[in-house]
Formats: structure tokens, C-alpha cells, sequence
């Protein structure tokens, strides 16, 4: 009798998992929150109280954290020092911690006062600090993840990861902002021209995976801000043209929700200004995410609410120290 309890059991839970859309062998779809922040830290305040931030999400129940780029000053020096210290304290999460390059650590290291480095040799360093093991995340308690650099093809780029939780998968592209390394002599440089080639092949992949599993949402997080409301004018800029394009493409024939998260600008905001240029209708399932930055300080909540519509909510936490900090 006990065995035949258990075998109907079974017969239950496979049904609620197939009704569900997940995949035998998968946990129910269950709630869970992540946080997102960028463009921290700028200066000496923001130094000192970026522990403090992490430790405000360390508090909550959130599945990673995830920085999706600059985490210095456009004028501070590139030096292997600074990488290290932002490491460092990266590393004391309580959650998975992701990192996403940005233009300040590596693209704009050309300038003197960043101490006049090659940006091509600088990321090539943040490679080196910051994805030594590509198939783990940073923090205190890595998670597992997978990196572009596992296809032979695409081993230059590490910091290209992916992983799924619940009904989401997330991605991360390397595609920071200052017009996305172009090229500075007005043509596209051969360092744009091969990233741009394995951001396409993983944006591809990660849609592709996300139809395959039949996915509720795909996050896509990056640094640069692509100027969405321009391309959706029909004036794109060259730097972000072909990836936006992949994106409306990609989207248009996804059955559930995109977010793409990015930084760079510095204005906290939720919308969906991603329209197709060539009919003006805007795509009613992606929506953009742009995180806190200085001289603000915060990171974003965001709840998966798997199931529900929208399936992400989203909640700004902006930072208040206490006075006597």
C-alpha cells in the first residue's frame, strides 16, 4: 500500500512539473529575487560605503548579485591595484556575485589620467582578476555557471557567462558603454569587430536555449547603454546597430519576456522604449532595466514571480548611510 501511496505521488508531482512547462528531472518553478547595481564606486565616499551596500543585499534573500559594470571613475587610474581592491571586496558576498566589464575599467584607459594603458591589454587583465575560474561567480558561495570561453570558437571571451534559475535564463554580454570600444579612427576596430561576433553567437544561443526549454523570461545584462529610444527612431548608433537589431529580431520570435539590464548613463529607469525601426510597433515583451549610479547610490531588486504577469517586478533601493558614517 505505502509503495503504490508513493508511486501515485510521483504520478502527481510529474504532472504539476509537465503542467508547469518545466522539463522532468526540474524543480518546480519557484518565486526568487536577484539584485542588480553599476556604476559604483566613483569616488571616496562611495568606496567606503560600498561594503555597506553589499552588506544591505547580503541581508536579503536573493538568489546572486550581479554588477553590471564601472566599478571606478572615468578619471581614476587603471592600475592592477584598483582591479584587486574591487575584487576583493566583491568577493565578500554572501551571494553569488557576478561581474559584468564596463567602459571605465578598460575601454577608456587610453586616457592619461587613467594612466594612458592599452584597453585591449586591460581587458585582457580583467579576465585574468576577474574570470580565473569562468565557471564559477565571484562571492563568498559561488554558483555554477557557464562561459562562452567552453566553446572552442569563442575561448577569448570568458566573461561571457549564462545560467538558469526557475523559468530564466541569464546571459551576460560584454558590451560596455563609450560607443562600445568602436574603433576611434571612425571605422569599427578589429577588438569591436570579433567581440561583436561572440556577443551575436551568444545572444543567438541564449534564445535559442530559452525557446529549446520553453523559458518564461531571458535577462540580458550588460554595461553600455545601447540608445534605445534612437534606434527605435530609426537613428541607431553604429556601436550598438547590429546587436539592437539581433535583439528585435530574437525577441519578436521569443514567447516569453526579455529583460535587458544595463548601466552606463546613470538614470534609474523601467520601460520598454525598444521598438522595430523599420514599422514603429514597440515589442510589448522586452523591457529595459538601467540600474542606480553615482552620485547615487543603490542597487535593484528584482522578483521573479514565475507565472505571473509581468513575471518581473522590479524595486529601486536607493542607499541611505547613517549620519554618522
Amino acid at each position: 500500500m505505502r509503495r503504490a501511496a508513493l508511486a501515485l505521488a510521483a504520478l502527481v508531482l510529474a504532472a504539476l512539473v509537465l503542467a508547469a512547462g518545466a522539463s522532468p528531472g526540474v524543480q518546480a518553478a519557484e518565486p526568487f529575487g536577484f539584485g542588480v547595481f553599476g556604476d559604483t564606486p566613483y569616488n571616496g565616499f562611495e568606496r567606503r560605503h560600498l561594503p555597506a551596500v553589499i552588506a544591505e543585499m547580503d541581508a536579503e534573500a536573493l538568489a546572486f548579485v550581479i554588477h553590471d559594470g564601472d566599478l571606478k571613475s572615468g578619471g581614476e587610474r587603471c592600475d592592477d591595484a584598483l582591479l584587486d581592491a574591487r575584487l576583493a571586496t566583491f568577493q565578500t558576498s554572501q551571494h553569488p556575485f557576478v561581474y559584468v566589464p564596463g567602459d571605465n575599467e578598460w575601454t577608456d584607459c587610453h586616457r592619461s589620467s587613467n594612466g594612458s594603458f592599452d584597453p585591449v591589454e586591460r581587458l585582457a587583465r580583467l579576465r585574468q582578476v576577474f574570470f580565473a575560474d569562468p565557471r564559477r561567480s565571484l562571492g563568498r558561495y559561488p554558483m555554477a555557471v557557464d562561459s562562452q570561453a567552453d566553446d572552442p570558437a569563442f575561448a577569448a571571451w570568458p566573461e561571457n557567462l549564462r545560467w538558469q534559475r526557475g523559468p530564466v535564463l541569464f546571459a551576460t554580454i560584454n558590451v560596455p558603454g563609450s560607443d562600445n570600444n568602436f574603433g576611434r579612427a571612425g571605422q569599427p576596430g578589429e577588438e569591436f569587430l570579433r567581440r561583436s561576433e561572440a556577443v551575436r553567437a551568444w545572444i543567438a544561443a541564449a534564445f535559442a536555449q530559452a525557446r529549446e526549454r520553453q523559458l518564461e523570461g531571458l535577462v540580458l545584462i550588460q554595461h553600455g547603454n545601447p540608445d534605445l529610444e534612437d534606434f527605435s527612431a530609426g537613428r541607431p548608433n553604429r556601436a550598438y546597430r547590429e546587436l539592437l537589431l539581433q535583439l528585435v529580431a530574437e525577441a519578436r520570435g521569443f514567447a516569453g519576456e526579455v529583460l535587458l539590464v544595463h548601466g552606463d548613463s546613470h538614470v534609474h529607469r523601467v520601460d520598454q522604449p525598444l521598438a522595430d525601426p523599420s514599422t514603429g510597433t514597440a515589442l510589448k515583451n522586452f523591457t529595459r532595466l538601467e540600474t542606480i549610479g553615482s552620485p547615487f547610490m543603490g542597487w535593484v531588486k528584482v522578483d521573479v514571480r514565475p507565472g505571473a504577469t509581468p513575471l518581473f517586478r522590479i524595486q529601486p533601493r536607493f542607499y541611505s548611510p547613517a549620519v554618522s558614517n
